[in-house]
């Protein structure tokens, strides 16, 4: 239905460095990435490599890091390591596929192991296979307690579920050993927002935008969550760039799922006012707002005891 904008992701996926929402861009696979073994031995220099790819990708110069590893490959450094981080660039760039193959291929050593089975698991869950992803990710925390990408992407999974206790206790072990990273406060907003938890929410994500103000998931997850505390003005308020149609047409949604259809009715044909095209999602909503409101009037009045 086109009320249903909280399943159109506001949670975010970490991999083993960085972020991954729930669709990411493709691209073809790295050059030679794929011939990379997995001989423990490599050159003095390998772990200046590393670091430099590593920081490469937790600053988002995913060109930088593609560049770095198509040079390690052409160097014949064939450090294990090298495997899991040419994962990592396939996840950023949406190609899950390959992801998969380089993380389970680095899991064969003990030494990349527990990484390469946290990047497994999320691979897993961005393929949408999340029982195999539980599974996996479960694994991966027993083996290293402090993987909190890994506890996050469990609280994700945790939420599919609705199974509300097991992603506050996965929320709070990622948010323990990331030093509460914006990504996880996000997601863990995000949860609270599924269980009808605004104000809890709120907390979370202001957080989120202190650390990381570029967070475009968390902003929106705020307004929503402002929104469906009741603060309709603050949820719809936006500046000359924001498209207040959108804006409004949130805001509507949000007062909606916590039963307020006068206000979301209100919200909603703002938002079909706002636009000057025709804006149908906002008008599906405000159909479907109605519906709902009749439905509730006609089951009050059955069993109304007058």
């Amino acid at each position: 239905m086109a009320i249903d904008l909280l399943s159109r992701t506001q949670r975010l996926i970490s991999t083993s460095t960085g972020l991954a929402l729930a669709a990411l861009i493709a691209c073809a696979p790295l050059a030679g990435a794929s011939a990379m073994g997995l001989k423990a031995s490599a050159p003095p220099n390998a772990d200046r490599g590393v670091e430099e790819i590593r920081q490469a990708l937790a600053e988002q110069r995913y060109v930088d890091a593609e560049r770095l590893l198509d040079q390690a490959a052409i160097a014949g450094v064939t450090d294990p390591r090298l495997t899991v981080q040419s994962g990592e660039l396939d996840l950023h760039r949406g190609d899950y596929k390959d992801a998969l193959d380089s993380f389970e291929r680095a899991a064969m050593l003990p030494s990349t192991h527990a990484d390469a089975l946290a990047g497994k698991g999320v691979a897993l869950a961005l393929l949408g296979k999340s029982d195999e992803a539980m599974s996996v990710l479960k694994a991966a925390v027993a083996e290293k307690p402090d993987a909190w990408r890994a506890w996050n992407a469990l609280g994700s999974e945790y939420d599919r579920r609705a199974q509300w206790q097991d992603a506050e206790a996965a929320y709070a072990k990622a948010l323990e050993a990331s030093s509460n990273a914006a990504i996880v406060l996000n997601n863990r907003g995000y949860s609270r927002l599924l269980q009808h938890r605004p104000r809890e929410a709120v907390g979370d994500l202001i957080t989120a935008l202190q650390k990381a103000p570029d967070l475009a998931a968390a902003r929106t997850n705020l307004r929503l969550a402002l929104a469906m505390d009741g603060n309709y003005d603050k949820a719809s308020a936006g500046s000359a760039t924001d498209d207040r149609a959108t804006l409004l047409n949130n805001a509507g949604f949000a007062a909606a799922t916590m039963g307020d259809y006068q206000q979301a009715e209100k919200l909603l044909t703002e938002a079909v006012k706002a636009r000057s095209a025709y804006y149908d999602r906002a008008s599906d909503n405000l159909a479907l707002v109605k519906a709902m409101k009749s439905q509730d009037k006609t089951l009050a009045s059955r069993t109304d005891p007058k």
